[in-house]
């Protein structure tokens, strides 16, 4: 499947539109040439995409269960089939490494699908204890039976990042629609391609099954009022946004006015307490992640360490030799281990940290530069030490490979430094002592805390505190973000 120069349509309804707006270049990070045109869509394109997943909740939410089991799982099946394609769309999209495009983008892109599809069978009723009521105001005495049940929201926009254009958008359109809610999708502009490549998928299994028109919706834009447009309509009941904290607050204005239901996964400047007792190379691997995985533009990324003072020193001259492992460079190239960031204006911005660093009186220990490269939007990994709370690289999330590290003597001054920041997304304890990182990890206001470890279990929930989000999803929690509570009570036990 070769994109690039193709001029992507609008789904709307059931049917590929032409975009009102016409078409915008979406960049390769590494080339700097054009992969392909992503449609610009109308708000009055919007509103008919919001009208259409109106239309179609209905007889969507009456749709058994496994009818909507087979659906997710047959669009998973069809994904797979195109998993080369995919990959490669997704690599030069987003200037990830090819590694990363197959393993942690259209792979993690067809398990959630595969595991919503099991989602959709999950029980949605449950018994409650009977409760024996004496006579009063509110009715008769006697035994009266409950049940809680969840039902679906309705219409939801799902505005995915750019990070990750198969999970992430996968981790929101699959449970939605598992729970038997109608999508309206609008993808961010710098790589939408292969969220359109994901409606295909789902257009497909979706007509196979004779799905009403207008289950799901992709919408696209680099105008914000595409955005305001898929937020603002009266028929969606709920928005789940992936993004900035800045851009989080201005949905969550909107759907404040109207009661909408919001999912909001925000910013995020995890922090990694490192204990003198700690396995330092397992610390390096995983903090060295914030360099090697994707170019450091994920939330998720450890990029505040705090690091205990006996071993603060031996800590730096490791990240600081792991540094001079990463192979830097084309994505598409075997070993290449740090890509682009995401465009050239995002290197700026990463680069504009970097400086700002140094006149904050942190101490560049490594990288920062910019890579005598041709082509493509690269910034060398950045490691700096003697950095303090009140520094601004230290507060403010900057998506790129750059890593702060500040010193701490005891866990009480650890465990203060940690949490002294409006994000509070996923966290991180590396110690030798289980007890103490146990203790630690609780103490910790982050939504996750990964103990000796970056991994994630996907069945665990995930969300963020204070300004790193509201709402939780991921597993069955997903299930639950997408759906509605209902009470439903009757007389006799």
């Amino acid at each position: 499947m070769n994109t690039r120069g193709h001029a992507q349509r609008l789904y709307v309804g059931g049917e590929w539109t032409e975009p009102d707006g016409g078409h915008h270049e979406v960049i390769d990070p590494a080339t700097e040439e054009v992969v392909g045109l992503a449609p610009e869509a109308s708000r009055d394109q919007v509103y008919e995409a919001t009208a259409a997943a109106r239309a179609a909740f209905e007889p969507w939410s009456r749709t058994p269960p496994e009818q909507r089991a087979a659906i997710l799982d047959r669009a998973a099946d069809v994904i797979q089939r195109e998993f080369d394609a995919y990959a490669e769309l997704a690599r030069a999209e987003t200037g990830a490494t090819t590694g990363t495009a197959r393993g942690m983008q259209v792979a993690v892109g067809v398990s959630r699908f595969r595991r919503y599809a099991k989602g959709a069978l999950e029980p949605v009723e449950q018994g409650l204890p009977p409760q024996i009521n004496e006579a009063g105001p509110m009715g008769r005495a006697g035994i009266f039976g409950a049940l809680a049940a969840r039902r679906p929201v309705g219409v939801v926009t799902c505005i995915t990042s750019y990070n990750n254009p198969w999970a992430n958008p996968a981790g929101k359109v699959a449970p939605a629609l598992a729970m038997g809610n109608t999508v309206v999708v609008k993808p961010a502009p710098q790589d939408p391609l292969s969220v359109y490549r994901m409606a295909e998928a789902l257009a497909e299994a979706l007509d196979e099954a004779g799905a009403p028109p207008g289950v799901v919706n992709v919408v696209s834009g680099s105008r914000t009022e595409v955005g305001e447009a898929a937020v603002d309509s009266p028929d969606v009941d709920m928005v789940s946004f992936t993004g900035s904290t800045s851009v989080g607050r201005r949905i969550g204005e909107v759907c404040g006015r109207d009661m909408k239901r919001q999912l909001m996964e925000l910013g995020g400047k995890g922090a990694a307490l490192v204990f003198d007792d700690a396995d330092l190379d397992a610390a390096v691997m995983g903090i060295g992640t914030t360099f090697s995985f994707y170019s450091g533009q994920i939330c998720t990324a450890p990029t505040r360490v705090i690091a205990q003072r006996s071993v603060y020193d031996r800590l730096i001259e490791k990240l600081t030799a792991y540094m001079g492992y990463l192979k830097l460079g084309d994505p598409g190239a075997p070993g290449t281990v740090v890509g682009p960031v995401i465009s050239a204006a995002h290197r700026d911005r990463v680069e504009s940290y970097i400086e700002l660093g140094r006149k904050e009186g942190a101490r560049l220990v490594a990288g920062g530069e910019r890579p005598d490269l041709a082509r493509g939007f690269y910034v060398a990994p950045a490691l700096f030490a003697d950095c303090t709370g009140e520094m601004r690289i230290v507060r403010e999330e900057i998506f790129g490979p750059v890593v702060v590290v500040i010193p701490f003597d005891d866990e009480e001054e650890g465990v203060a430094l940690a949490n002294d920041s409006d994000y509070g997304l996923i966290d991180y304890v590396w110690s030798g002592d289980a007890a103490r990182a146990f203790r630690v990890a609780r103490r910790l206001r982050a939504g996750g805390v990964g103990i000796n470890t970056i991994g994630r279990n996907m069945e665990a929930p995930f969300g963020g505190f204070k300004k790193s989000g509201v709402g939780r999803d991921v597993g069955s929690y997903a299930l639950h973000a997408y759906s509605e509570t209902q009470a439903i009570v009757w007389p006799g036990g």
